[in-house]
């Protein structure tokens, strides 16, 4: 199947299957997939060790690099369908805004940072379709201790609360491009056959 919609962005929280639904949309409709940079953000442990004094430095660390993602994205779009596993968009409207709302960024280094992610933001195309991928704390908990990694399985449940909410807020307000909306608590669309088959007509859909 060739899809109308040639740039899709998958977002959502942790463990809600981001990774999963890129690779079957690879796999199923060709799409060329692009993931979060892997770079060793050379601010983390600073921040870790003096939090408000790096948090600007390390979060705009993170939005240059997403920015580099998404222009290579942009350049590859002329040779076929492309998709992206968490968006720049995440990076402002999530994690930095958690760590305001936290008081780690304060409401000067924060409101600096999301003019310039503004100004980015416009500069950027936006994906032709978002499709926003959400689950209960309950699975979200689930996976991350199936996955076994150390460093997931050490986040606060607290912390997990506070990405839902932003997440929810944010997909509720999200209008750069169509959206889909997938719950994904009780789908297993790697194992599941039914739910797989579900999750196909959904998407068909989406990307007309």
């Amino acid at each position: 199947m060739e899809p109308k919609r040639r740039y899709v962005a998958v977002a959502g929280t942790i463990g809600a299957g981001k990774t999963s639904l890129t690779a079957w949309l690879v796999k199923r409709y060709g799409f060329r997939p692009f993931y979060e940079p892997n770079d060793d953000n050379p601010y983390l442990a600073d921040f870790y060790a003096d939090m408000k004094r790096w948090a600007l430095q390390s979060q705009l660390f993170f939005l240059a690099h997403k920015i580099k993602l998404h222009q290579e994205l942009d350049r590859a779009r002329a040779e076929g369908p492309v998709v992206i596993d968490r968006t720049v968009y995440e990076d402002a409207e999530i994690f930095a805004r958690n760590l305001h709302r936290q008081g780690v960024l304060d409401k000067r280094d924060f409101g600096v940072y999301y003019t310039l992610y503004e100004g980015i933001r416009e500069s950027l195309r936006p994906p032709d379709l978002l499709i926003a991928l959400t689950c209960s704390l309950r699975a979200t908990k689930r996976r991350i201790q199936s996955r076994g990694r150390a460093m997931e399985a050490a986040i606060p449940d607290a912390y997990l609360r506070r990405l839902h909410r932003l997440y929810e807020e944010w997909f509720e307000g999200y209008a750069l491009s169509p959206i889909v909306r997938i719950d994904t608590t009780d789908l297993d669309y790697v194992e599941n056959l039914v739910d797989l088959i579900e999750l196909q007509r959904r998407v068909d859909e989406a990307l007309g």
